[in-house]
């Protein structure tokens, strides 16, 4: 028998299987980063990680451009990196400091709104009470009500606060039987989960809402910086009052991180896009930032849509925004601060 392989050297011990971990994010697993998928809440409790990534793909609550459903999938495979996460920015190898596993998504079934918003907030309150830190990848951002809601409930009775960095305000009044993306953090605010002046909203711009919710968001005392803050004094100044106020009266934080908040030039794949945003790198140097000052409880990014996407760049920024996290994580664990929280 001829020995085709020999001839060619293809059965040469110097060819090895490398590691799945190893491989480009096109192949193999599809969990975020190649981590470890760990479903089963029990063995998550078990392993006791550090973070925990859960995807939301739900999207049925948009009013414009809809894709946000498959936003989970494309976030988790948008990095070219393989063979190892070293964070040039933060100096620190983010997962041999970190314990992270992806758990997966929620159980969504299409068009069941209702039942979709359970699923989240279930899957998002079952990990959290396992002490590790979710991070939840949307979907669009109707999904942060049940997300941020099952983040206070397990918290209780620490307060909770919300950083949001979007370019809409999302506290549009429910018309209709069920809130969608325009109104998360209405019902937040209604149901008690995060008081008023634990709102803290950045890079708003447009033109919504009008002024009869602008004067609600006052009167409850939403703290809001418009675009024309940055514009005027720099993102850095911003975002440095942005964690003074999420330190103001909130015992945690939760990142929620509305893809459209960057200008549609560096996240085009978006429901809602609107001109005139930050750019990429100054939102991901605010998530450091932020993640390094405030003790996190939760995370979400949202609203980014593959259709609409033009080479993989919203989904690419998606990615090193939750990169960003972890690696702020990472560098707080490797200083002996706490990252897991515990519940009596």
């Amino acid at each position: 028998m001829t020995d085709y392989a020999g001839m060619h050297g293809w059965d040469s011990p110097d060819f090895v299987e490398r590691p799945d971990f190893f491989l480009p994010a096109y192949m193999g697993a599809t969990t975020f980063a190649k981590l470890p998928l760990v479903e089963d809440i029990g063995e998550v409790a078990d392993q006791a990680p550090d973070a925990v990534i859960v995807g939301a793909p739900l999207d049925d609550g948009t009013t414009y451009r809809p894709g946000a459903r498959f936003g989970p999938r494309a976030i988790r495979t948008a990095n070219n990196n393989y063979g190892g996460f070293h964070s040039l920015q933060l100096g620190v190898d983010v997962f041999e400091v970190l314990d992270v596993v992806d758990a997966g998504d929620a159980n969504i079934e299409p068009v069941w709104l209702e039942r979709g918003y359970a699923m989240v907030y279930r899957k998002v309150r079952d990990l959290a009470r396992t002490g590790a830190v979710p991070i939840v990848l949307g979907g669009d951002h109707g999904i942060t009500w049940p997300s941020a809601t099952a983040i206070a409930e397990a918290n209780d009775p620490a307060r909770i606060g919300m950083v949001h960095f979007d370019a809409h305000a999302d506290t549009g009044q429910v018309t209709g039987p069920i809130a969608g993306h325009g109104s998360p953090m209405r019902k937040l605010l209604e149901s008690g989960a995060i008081a008023g002046p634990n709102f803290v909203q950045v890079g708003l711009r447009g033109y919504w809402p009008g002024e009869k919710t602008l004067a609600w968001m006052k009167e409850k005392g939403f703290r809001t910086h418009f675009i024309t803050e940055i514009e005027e004094q720099g993102a850095e100044a911003v975002v440095d009052k942005a964690i003074d106020e999420a330190l103001d009266g909130a015992d945690a934080i939760y990142l929620s991180v509305d893809i459209d908040v960057l200008d549609p030039a560096h996240a085009p794949g978006t429901g809602t896009a609107e001109p005139g945003g930050m750019t990429t790198r100054e939102l991901l140097r605010a998530v450091r930032r932020i993640v390094t000052a405030v003790d996190l409880a939760g995370m979400d990014v949202v609203e980014v849509s593959p259709p609409f996407d033009h080479a993989d760049l919203t989904s690419m920024a998606a990615n090193r925004v939750v990169m960003e996290a972890l690696s702020a994580l990472a560098v707080k664990k490797r200083s002996g601060i706490r990252i897991r929280r515990s519940f009596g």
